[in-house]
C-alpha cells in the first residue's frame, strides 16, 4: 500500500524577516503572466493515525474554562458564558468565571459529569472534505445535511469546527477534539493564510487581476488577495487560485462579485500550513497523526487573552 504524504507543511519562515511578527504584503511575481504566491504551491497527501495518550496530573490548579475547552466542549468564550448561565458545577456548587480547579475535582456540565485530563496530551485534528449543500452547524431548522453527520464519535467532549464554509462552498474544513487549539488557528490576530480554487465563466482581465491585488472596498472594509494564479479550464470555464489572511463572510464570493464576476465554484484548498490532501475525496474525513499535530502546534504562536473566532467565506 502505497503511503500518502503529509496534508501538514510547515510554514517557511514566512514572517521571519518581517517587524513584530507582522507579515508584509508580498511583492509580486510573475510567471508567464500569472501572479504568483512567493511560497509556491502547497504540498499535497495524507494520512490517518492514532496513539495513545497518556495523563500526568498537574502540580497546580488549572482554570476551568481553560480545562473545559481543552476536553473539546467549546470555546473559551462559549464556556465562559455556559459558566455564567450557571449550566457548569465544580463539587456540587455553580462555578463561576476565573475559578480554578485540580484532578480531584468533580466538575459537571449541564448535570453530567465531565472527565477533565489534567496532563499533557495531544489533540486529535481531522480533515474533512466538504461537499457543496453541507452546513457547518449542529442545528438547522431547514433539517439541512450537516459536516458534524460525517464525523467519527468522541467521546467526553466534541469535534470543535476550525472556521466555517458556507453552504455552497467546499473543500477543506478541520475540526479539533481541542477549542485551545481551534482557537489559535482561527483567531485574526495570526493572520493564517487561506488558499481557494475559484472557477468563473471568462478570463479576468489584466485591470480586474490589478483591482483584485490592489484592494477593493467592500461594505465592511478593503479587502484584497494575496495572490492570484491563472489555473486553465475547459471551454468558458476558467480556473484561478487565490490566497488571503482574512476569513470575513464570503469575502472571495463578494470580491468577484466586486469586479462585475460571477464565482460558480469555491473550494478551499489550504488553511494555513494544512493542505487539503487531493486523494481524500468530497464527503470523507482523514485524521491527523500524532507526529503531525505536534509539528502543526509547535509552528503556531502561542494564544493570546480575549481571542475570538472567525466567520465564513
Amino acid at each position: 500500500m502505497q503511503r500518502k504524504r503529509s496534508p501538514f507543511r510547515p510554514p517557511a519562515g514566512r514572517n521571519d524577516a518581517q517587524p513584530d511578527g507582522n507579515r508584509a504584503r508580498p511583492k509580486r511575481q510573475e510567471v508567464d503572466g500569472n501572479r504568483i504566491a512567493p511560497d509556491g504551491k502547497p504540498r499535497p497527501g495524507g494520512r490517518r493515525g492514532k496513539s495513545a495518550r497518556h495523563a500526568v496530573p498537574h502540580a497546580e490548579p488549572q482554570k476551568l474554562h481553560k480545562m473545559l475547552a481543552q476536553a473539546g466542549l467549546g470555546s473559551r468564550r462559549e464556556l465562559e458564558e455556559w459558566i455564567l448561565a450557571g449550566r457548569v458545577s465544580v463539587n456540587g456548587k455553580p462555578a463561576h468565571v476565573g475559578q480554578r480547579i485540580g484532578p480531584q475535582d468533580r466538575v459537571r456540565v449541564n448535570g453530567r459529569p465531565v472527565n477533565l485530563k489534567f496532563g499533557p496530551r495531544t489533540p486529535r485534528v481531522l480533515i474533512y472534505h466538504k461537499q457543496e449543500g453541507e452546513i457547518v452547524s449542529r442545528d438547522d431548522p431547514e433539517g439541512r445535511p450537516s459536516v458534524f453527520d460525517k464525523l467519527p464519535r468522541i467521546g467526553g467532549g466534541r469535534w470543535v469546527n476550525v472556521g466555517r464554509l458556507d453552504f455552497n462552498t467546499e473543500g477543506l474544513l478541520i475540526f479539533t477534539s481541542n477549542g485551545e487549539l481551534a482557537n489559535r488557528l482561527m483567531h485574526p490576530r495570526y493572520e493564517l493564510e487561506r488558499e481557494y480554487a475559484v472557477r468563473i465563466v471568462g478570463e479576468l482581465s489584466e485591470a480586474q487581476e490589478d483591482a483584485l491585488l490592489e484592494g477593493i472596498e467592500l461594505e465592511d472594509g478593503a479587502a484584497h488577495f494575496n495572490s492570484l494564479f491563472a489555473r486553465g479550464g475547459e471551454g468558458t470555464n476558467r480556473w484561478y487560485h487565490v490566497t488571503l489572511n482574512e476569513g470575513r463572510n464570503r469575502e472571495v464570493r463578494r470580491l468577484f462579485e466586486a469586479i462585475g464576476v460571477q464565482v460558480s465554484r469555491l473550494i478551499r484548498v489550504r488553511f494555513g500550513p494544512v493542505s487539503l490532501p487531493p486523494r481524500l475525496k468530497r464527503g470523507m474525513v482523514t485524521e491527523l497523526a500524532e507526529e503531525e499535530v505536534r509539528a502543526l502546534m509547535k509552528a503556531l504562536p502561542p494564544a493570546g487573552k480575549g481571542e475570538t473566532s472567525g466567520n465564513r467565506l
